[in-house]
């Protein structure tokens, strides 16, 4: 691929183009979805991951701090991969020792995980009610498991359009969540030391 086309892909993502967006998909996510498949993953998964990873790549277009050695295709699969490990480690439960103190510690981590968990909910059914009404459709849809297809039958459009629609309400709900000062303090506490003082 040559200079002039990767200029086209970051362009295209920036100003969400539904044709580059649709071949970008087209290009990237089976090799994506046969890799979280083989790692524990369904296809449901591969196109969360997908939409996250695209959303990191817009962002870091947008900010002009994309430094890339290898090819755009290359670099995404690599984002995807990392996004995917990072989330199956979070997924795997932590074993229980015999020493009271790791139960304690264990147990502690539970409750502020809980909170935590329980302040992100918050803050996302604050900003999602702000969303249009089609933004919410697809979403809320794509969180009761529909898929691609499913939406766009249920709501009369392409896939191509779903996806790309998609992508821009998950970037307009992300950026409003970014922008609340809850956000903030819910990433000061998810800190390791700020929890090693909450057991402590």
């Amino acid at each position: 691929m040559g200079y002039n086309d990767e200029i086209k892909i970051f362009n295209g993502i920036v100003k969400g183009n539904e044709k580059v967006l649709k071949e970008f998909y087209e290009r990237n996510f089976t090799v994506i979805n046969s890799f979280i498949i083989k790692n524990s993953g369904t296809e449901r998964d591969s196109e969360d991951i997908f939409q996250d990873a695209l959303i990191i790549l817009y962002q870091k277009l947008k900010s002009d701090s994309l430094v890339i050695n290898c090819s755009i295709h290359t670099y995404f699969y690599g984002v995807c991969k990392n996004i995917w490990r990072t989330r199956l480690r979070k997924k795997s439960k932590i074993s229980c020792g015999n020493n009271v103190d790791d139960l304690k510690l264990e147990d502690s981590t539970d409750i502020i995980n809980e909170i935590e968990q329980s302040e992100r909910e918050k803050l996302f059914r604050k900003h999602f009610v702000n969303l249009n009404c089609k933004c919410k459709q697809i979403l809320s849809l794509f969180l009761e498991g529909k898929s691609m297809r499913e939406i766009g039958l249920i709501t009369g459009h392409s896939e191509g359009y779903v996806r790309k629609k998609k992508f821009e309400s998950k970037k307009q709900l992300l950026e409003m969540i970014e922008n609340d000062s809850l956000f903030s303090e819910l990433m000061f506490i998810s800190k390791p030391e700020v929890i090693s003082k909450e057991v402590s």
